[in-house]
């Protein structure tokens, strides 16, 4: 089984959209056998989804996600925790365990607000902003 976890120095990297790396650990009979950081080549949002079935992950371990990448994570078969916080080896191992902490209704902060563009955040790929609150 391949799980990922979108990173940063170590940390669980909290925008999966904006996320620039992934570690992705090969795991076998509950156990960590190895494990890479992956560069996402600037792919953002609806590409990632892609991206990661491409290299045959099954479980994804992320900050915010919004409602799209959800959607599209789930079609191509990934199960999705989200709203996890902390050391990226340390949720694998309680992923493991089954001890993760995560909130599987999780919903990134940055979507569904208006924007003066005219358009709600979801629709990302517009190149005019980045979304804030």
């Amino acid at each position: 089984m391949k799980i990922a976890i979108t990173y940063e120095n170590g940390k669980v990297f909290q925008h999966f959209g904006h996320t620039e790396n992934f570690k992705i650990y090969d795991v076998s009979d509950g156990k960590i056998v190895s494990f890479e950081v992956v560069n996402t080549e600037g792919q953002g949002h609806g590409a990632l989804s892609a991206f990661l079935k491409e290299r045959g992950v099954e479980v994804l371990i992320c900050g915010g996600i919004g409602g799209g990448a959800k959607q599209a994570l789930s079609e191509n078969g990934i199960r999705i925790f989200g709203g996890v916080t902390g050391d990226c080896d340390g949720a694998v191992n309680a992923y493991l365990k089954g001890e993760l902490a995560f909130d599987p209704n999780v919903k990134c902060s940055h979507h569904d607000h208006e924007h003066a563009e005219g358009h709600t955040c979801g629709d990302h790929g517009c190149g005019k902003h980045e979304c804030k609150n």
